[in-house]
């Protein structure tokens, strides 16, 4: 188991959306296989306002670099302001909240990690990743990377597990938050390896790295961009990613699986969502966008240099994943032991 602008209606032609709606939408709904003429007219329409991006962190993160990165170009694609509002707090719950009391028109969308998924895991929160939300589709993975302090003198992902092992218990692990994708992926490789450990928690990646450096924490799965630099510098060695394939950014890096250990892989994801009664011709007009500019060289460019490997799903595809990977999430709290917070 893995964790894994113009707009396209004004173009030479000069065909406006008012003239594409004047010539009636009956032509728009037979072009979209059965999708209502209301729901076709409002596809072919959108946007038709300021699209608002709810980020449900501060900024600065990967969660909220990315799509800013992307969704730039899709304002220029289809000649309408895109802005990006970072709600951070409550584990998620206002930004989430947001999303949530918004009209489901498509003008209001949700990026997320997946922590969307695994923080209900672990804590009581307002909303049901499958019930409540629709996928537009992931927009790219951010390869966690396990990294330890050179003073540790640990080099090997095995190495590291022999003397957790040798000394059950004594082994302390960093995470960004109780439920975050970076806390259940170290979670999962902690069972799939089998030793224990004691979880620090921390703010943010920023703080957890600081004290990984320092030897005050043992080790922390980090998203890959904010630990390459120190990486390079030689302050944390690499011991695997925990990725279902090598990242990129560190390709001589062994993934957790390929160091010997089934079972412990987890990707962490960034994808974008709306409210599940977003009518699907919306659905599906944004996410053509999205893919658009997934494809574009710019974005390619900025997500490169962060490190973060692009990632489309249709729709579908995105939907089922989260129906997926929600029980999943529920699963391997168990299984790790981590009690539900109320």
């Amino acid at each position: 188991m893995i964790w894994n602008g113009q707009s396209p209606w004004n173009g030479e032609m000069g065909m406006n959306r008012r003239e594409v709606l004047k010539l009636g939408v009956g032509s728009v709904a037979v072009a979209t296989a059965g999708w209502s003429a209301p729901a076709a007219a409002q596809a072919a329409a959108w946007p038709t306002k300021t699209v608002r991006i709810i980020v449900p962190f501060s900024a600065g993160s990967a969660t909220d670099l990315v799509p800013r990165a992307v969704f730039e170009q899709v304002s220029k694609q289809v000649g309408q302001n895109i802005i990006v509002e970072n709600r951070p707090g409550g584990g998620g719950a206002i930004g989430i909240g947001a999303v949530k009391s918004a009209d489901p028109d498509g003008h209001t969308i949700l990026v997320h990690s997946n922590s969307f998924i695994t923080t209900p895991a672990i804590q009581s929160m307002p909303w049901d990743p499958p019930r409540d939300f629709a996928g537009i589709t992931p927009l790219g993975n951010v390869p966690l990377v396990l990294v330890i302090a050179p003073s540790k003198g640990v080099k090997t992902l095995k190495e590291l597990v022999d003397r957790a092992k040798a000394k059950p218990g004594s082994l302390n692990y960093a995470a960004a938050g109780i439920g975050s994708p970076p806390h259940l992926t170290m979670e999962r490789f902690r069972v799939a390896a089998g030793f224990t450990g004691q979880l620090v928690p921390f703010r943010g990646a920023p703080e957890a790295l600081t004290e990984v450096i320092a030897g005050r924490v043992d080790v922390y799965f980090c998203p890959i961009t904010p630990a390459l630099p120190l990486v390079a510098e030689g302050k944390v060695i690499p011991l695997a990613v925990s990725s279902s394939s090598r990242a990129a950014g560190l390709p001589n890096v062994p993934t957790t699986v390929e160091a010997g250990f089934p079972n412990s892989g987890f990707d962490f994801w960034i994808g974008a969502m709306v409210v599940k009664q977003t009518p699907r011709p919306v659905v599906e007009r944004i996410h053509a966008e999205v893919v658009k500019a997934l494809a574009s060289a710019p974005v390619k460019e900025r997500l490169g240099k962060m490190a973060v490997e692009p990632l489309t799903l249709t729709p579908a595809q995105f939907d089922a994943r989260i129906a997926k990977e929600t029980p999943e999430a529920v699963e391997l709290a168990k299984a790790a032991g981590v009690a539900k917070q109320q």
